[in-house]
């Protein structure tokens, strides 16, 4: 018989616990059951001095909480879905995601600019894009929770502005912050990251069929896509890669293609493995 209570394991930034008590809200109601949150420190929460790019940090959100399930001690992980590795842990899999939220990336700038100058932004995908937007642009590392981000670019003046996600701001209930403004990209302009804008939820593989039913399938449907281009490319942090599936067209960059947009048909979407296949083929990546 199924535990009367969840244990969900989660990272322990603001961002991750909104994210997650999204999760354990609708598995409550679903369910009948209580969810508690099991809170993990993972190593990337740990080194918050590390570059992300150079470190290679495909995991280092993911890993204590991959560990966790594996060993029983948690029943599910919540993660941001662009945090998880293509490849994931035998015995694991993800059982499905919430519905998706705005996937777009945001220039976030002082008030007083027009254009930025430099940036503060550790995503080779976002410099290489960004790059072609504003021709000459510097750059900087930055991290920290969303919070720490706006206050080192409004209070600190690390950098003329950063780049963050849609979604995460706007689960942490943040639309506007002294002193900056949003100006988000349109997709033509800043491919998303793979999975941006998506909860994912894990589980043991003998348990998805518990959870999965309650999960957003369009959502799962576009990063299947997504996540096998991701598989075929073995794409981490050090490469510069985006991938965004919407009905009918596929946002793609590469660091060796630049923004491509791209047709997807019903096809490519019921057999998301072939259609990567034959998308990396025809751009002539391996």
């Amino acid at each position: 018989m199924p535990s009367a209570k969840i244990i969900l394991a989660t990272r322990k930034s603001p961002l991750a616990l909104a994210q997650s008590n999204m999760v354990a809200d609708l598995l409550g109601r679903a369910l009948g059951v209580e969810v508690e949150l099991l809170k993990i420190v993972t190593a990337g929460d740990r080194q918050t001095e590390w570059s992300l790019e150079k470190k290679g940090g495909k995991g280092l959100f993911t890993s204590e909480l991959e560990h966790t399930l594996l060993q029983g001690g948690a029943d599910i992980a919540v993660h941001s879905s662009k945090d998880l590795p293509g490849e994931m842990p035998a015995g694991l899999a993800i059982a499905g995601y919430l519905p998706r939220a705005d996937t777009r990336d945001v220039l976030v700038l002082r008030e007083e600019l027009s254009a930025p100058r430099k940036i503060a932004t550790g995503s080779p995908r976002r410099r290489l894009q960004v790059a072609a937007i504003y021709p000459g642009i510097e750059f900087c590392e930055i991290r920290g929770n969303v919070d720490t981000r706006l206050k080192k670019i409004a209070e600190q003046h690390l950098a003329d502005g950063t780049i963050l996600a849609a979604a995460g701001m706007k689960r942490l209930g943040i639309t506007g912050w002294p002193g900056l403004k949003f100006l988000p990209f349109a997709h033509t302009d800043m491919v998303p990251a793979v999975g941006q804008g998506a909860i994912a939820i894990q589980c043991r593989v003998a348990d998805v069929a518990r959870y999965a039913p309650h999960f957003d399938a369009p959502t799962a449907r576009a990063l299947a896509v997504e996540r096998a281009l991701q598989n075929q490319l073995g794409g981490g942090c050090h490469t510069a890669f985006g991938a965004h599936a919407t009905p009918g067209t596929l946002y793609f960059f590469h660091e060796k293609t630049g923004r491509k947009a791209l047709p997807l048909t019903e096809a490519d979407y019921a057999a998301p493995d072939a259609a990567a296949t034959r998308i990396l083929k025809e751009l002539a990546l391996p």
